[in-house]
């Protein structure tokens, strides 16, 4: 039996697709990519925002259409959109096989093995859909955080953190199979243990991991600003196979946008925690996110965002117009704002963050650092690789023209830069003149 596994969403969303994967291989199902036959589709879908919902239905309306043509003999539909319309979805596209939510793999991949006349006999170990030198590491799941603009909690559920042992077990798993980067994911990992010990225990779970034989960087994303603590901070400053990286979501500047959004935490904190950050962890990169257009955002609430981002505060930026999300409070917010309104502010605040980005990058021409390769392409005799610096799939990509092994670390010299990649080559080069390639 062989199925097509389509995965929309987030990292979080590709962990869940691992595991459902190796549930399914486990019990006799084959997997195919691009445009092999399949005799199944499932389509792990993403519900967070209109534009990610769009995506997943038209993934799902194109997979219906296959079945009629006899592409394939039967479709399922999990994640995040069947969690929260997964009625809406049986009664709408009657063409389904099976509609499944998020919060039950095992009964999932059970259901799925019998209606492809298969017989269930286990779950089966995860199996990694990353190039198998990178893994995400789900510390927990579910949400409990008030932010108004926000379903994920309504989707996933209840904050739950996974046991310590188990993480290191599953980070020993995935460093014997050759994994040399964790890269560590949750709604919100900052809290991790609270829930299961009474206490945030993420400085001992970083500390731990970087004793697992094999991985070399641990990354840390999802970090809620209210949360990060000294002792994290210390914790990343203090230990060389913890990157000098973390993604810490802020949302806005503004203090009116930050009360608005029940962000928990002022303006003015805020921006003490970014310089606390960077006066204990000097080379930190720092990746962010914002929303523009937020119901009541003014031009001075926005303006205050842009000059912020326009000093330079942050290194990587993604950068969201509002969502109006059915069922959350700020749904309900006086104050709209028309999209034309939303799509300018946002451009606008991606040039600033571009010429931010190419300031800071162009800084980089002439050091030597360590690269990790995602990618080598003898056809055209280019190597793609990240720094410390960069996550999987969000940030720059490191271009050298020479040959290098996947999976390996190299060390690089930056020879150029633009706002969103750098190009180097193998070894260190004296005397690299500093080249600026120029976005706009």
């Amino acid at each position: 039996m062989k199925v097509k596994l389509i995965t929309l969403g987030c990292p979080k969303n590709l962990v869940d697709s691992e595991h459902l994967a190796g549930g399914l291989h486990a019990n006799g199902i084959e997997f195919v990519h691009g445009a092999g036959a399949a005799d199944a589709a499932i389509i792990n879908t993403c519900g967070f925002i209109d534009s990610a919902k769009e995506e997943s239905i038209e993934a799902i309306l194109a997979a219906v259409a296959d079945k009629k043509s006899g592409k394939f003999k039967k479709v399922f539909v999990t994640g995040c959109l069947s969690e929260r319309y997964g009625a809406d979805l049986v009664r709408e596209i009657p063409e389904l096989d099976g509609v499944y939510g998020n919060r039950d793999l095992q009964n999932i991949v059970q259901s799925i093995t019998e209606k492809l006349d298969l017989r269930y006999e286990l779950l089966g170990e995860r199996e990694l859909l990353t190039p198998k030198h990178y893994a995400y590491l789900k510390i927990s799941e579910g949400c409990e955080h008030p932010c108004t603009f926000c379903a994920i909690p309504g989707i996933r559920g209840n904050f739950q953190s996974q046991p310590l042992e188990t993480l290191l077990a599953e980070a020993q798993r995935l460093a014997a199979r050759g994994v040399r980067e964790l890269v560590l994911i949750a709604q919100d990992t900052t809290i991790y243990g609270e829930d299961l010990y009474g206490e945030k225990r993420l400085p001992e779970l970083l500390l731990r991991l970087t004793a697992v034989e094999g991985i070399e960087w641990i990354r840390l994303m999802y970090a809620y600003p209210y949360h990060v603590t000294d002792e994290l901070i210390a914790t990343i400053a203090g230990h060389e196979k913890i990157c000098k990286y973390i993604d810490m979501p802020v949302q806005h500047v503004s203090q009116a946008m930050l009360k608005r959004m029940a962000r928990r935490v002022s303006a003015e904190e805020q921006d003490r925690l970014i310089q606390k950050i960077r006066a204990a962890i000097p080379d930190l990169v720092l990746r962010t996110s914002v929303i523009v257009g937020f119901p009541g955002e003014t031009e001075q609430d926005f303006l205050e965002l842009y000059d912020y981002v326009m000093a330079g505060h942050f290194d990587r930026l993604g950068v969201f117009t509002f969502s109006l999300e059915e069922g959350t409070p700020a749904a309900r917010l006086p104050g709209q704002i028309p999209e034309p309104v939303q799509r300018e502010r946002q451009d606008m605040l991606i040039q600033a963050q571009d010429q931010a980005a190419e300031a800071k990058n162009a800084a980089l021409v002439g050091k030597t650092m360590p690269v990790l390769i995602d990618e080598w392409d003898a056809a055209t005799g280019l190597a793609l690789g990240r720094t410390e610096g960069d996550c999987p799939e969000v940030d720059n990509s490191v271009l050298i023209s020479q040959p290098c092994q996947v999976g390996e670390f190299c060390d690089i010299t930056i020879t150029g830069a633009t706002a969103h990649d750098l190009y180097g080559v193998v070894g260190k080069v004296e005397n690299v003149r500093s080249t600026r390639i120029s976005v706009r």
